[in-house]
């Protein structure tokens, strides 16, 4: 008669053995989700959007101190582990990523796998720029390499596969505001600059360059001449009048800004000295104009090089106040000059 109850004591015994090893295990899964969760899918938050870059050459490591340093991950053992796990440690893309809060470690690996929040990055090619400083702006705003882009400018082989027959790109880079990817390549920034001044310079341009005895070299050489003596649109077409005129009479342009270009430690105010300098784009001693581009003209200066002012002209110096004073005959100019000086001086007494 106690066998029956024995054999109840026993199943109940087992009974509680299986109900604890089964929540062990639902705790166990409990834990392994919680803990997939916090390194897969919980938010990642930060308040406002952070701007990282990645840069060619950097390592995985660099990228994830730099996520931790800026806030965007709140764990750095938890980010690695869920790198680790998905296996992104090595396909990460370059760029400038904006990083909202909220995304989760995957959310943010998956963005720099496939790059999907990278932001374009806008560069500013500023009138009249010359291409030894153009380098300095694409290493500063694109992460390019200067020394690279440098060579570029100046590779007859690349400048001609562009349509361009010139030594250098000079002239030929248009100035505008342009948008990239971070650390885009210089090949295709160049490219991209070149074909903008292509689209602009079509052929009705093309046809009035003919008609007037230039060619597009010849109209971008005088066009950045325009573009470094004035910031005044209203003065651009009259000071080409006056190179027009002095070319049609044969005389030399004399213009200051050709003795700029050949300045080592310009710009400043240039001597006598200067003025003598052996040089192919010495406007004081040689005839005509000089070889080549001596900036990057800006669309103004090039149509202004193309429409110039009809008048007889043939002398301008500054004024003092931004513009310029223009004159028919080489004494009325010496006179101007005698004014411009001695407000220069008067303005030096002033200020000191």
């Amino acid at each position: 008669m106690f066998a029956p109850l024995i054999r109840r004591k026993k199943t109940g015994a087992a009974g509680r053995w299986n109900r604890r090893l089964i929540l062990a295990a639902v705790i166990a899964v409990v834990a392994v989700c919680a803990l997939a969760y916090a390194v897969l899918w919980a938010p990642n938050t930060f308040g406002e959007d952070r701007i990282i870059t990645v840069s060619r050459g950097d390592t995985f490591r660099q990228i994830e101190d730099t996520l931790i340093a800026s806030g965007v991950v709140r764990s750095g053992l938890l980010f690695n582990l869920a790198a680790r796990f998905r296996g992104s440690t090595r396909r990460m893309q370059i760029g400038r990523y904006r990083f909202r809060s909220g995304m989760s470690n995957v959310d943010i690996l998956e963005d720099l796998e496939y790059g999907t929040s990278v932001e374009l990055v806008s560069v500013t090619l500023p009138e009249g720029y010359t291409t030894k400083r153009i380098p300095l702006l694409l290493g500063r705003t694109l992460g390019l390499d200067t020394t690279g882009v440098r060579s570029l400018i100046s590779d007859t082989s690349f400048i001609g596969g562009l349509g361009i027959d010139a030594p250098t790109l000079e002239g030929y880079l248009l100035p505008n505001t342009y948008r990239f990817t971070w650390q885009e390549s210089d090949t295709f920034v160049l490219s991209t600059m070149v074909g903008a001044f292509h689209r602009f310079f079509d052929d009705s341009l093309r046809s009035l360059a003919d008609r007037r005895g230039m060619s597009i070299h010849e109209v971008l050489t005088l066009g950045s001449i325009i573009e470094a003596e004035t910031k005044v649109d209203s003065e651009r077409a009259r000071i080409s009048g006056v190179y027009h005129n002095r070319l049609s009479k044969r005389m030399r342009l004399q213009a200051d800004p050709t003795i700029q270009y050949i300045l080592e430690d310009g710009p400043r105010r240039i001597t006598y000295a200067d003025l003598k300098r052996s040089s192919p784009y010495n406007t004081y001693r040689n005839s005509g104009l000089p070889p080549g581009p001596i900036n990057n003209p800006g669309k103004a200066s090039i149509l202004a090089a193309l429409n110039p002012e009809q008048h007889r002209y043939y002398f301008f110096v500054a004024s003092g106040n931004g513009g310029h004073i223009f004159t028919r005959t080489y004494a009325e100019h010496l006179r101007e000059v005698r004014k411009f000086r001695k407000r220069r001086l008067d303005a030096a007494k002033e200020g000191g």
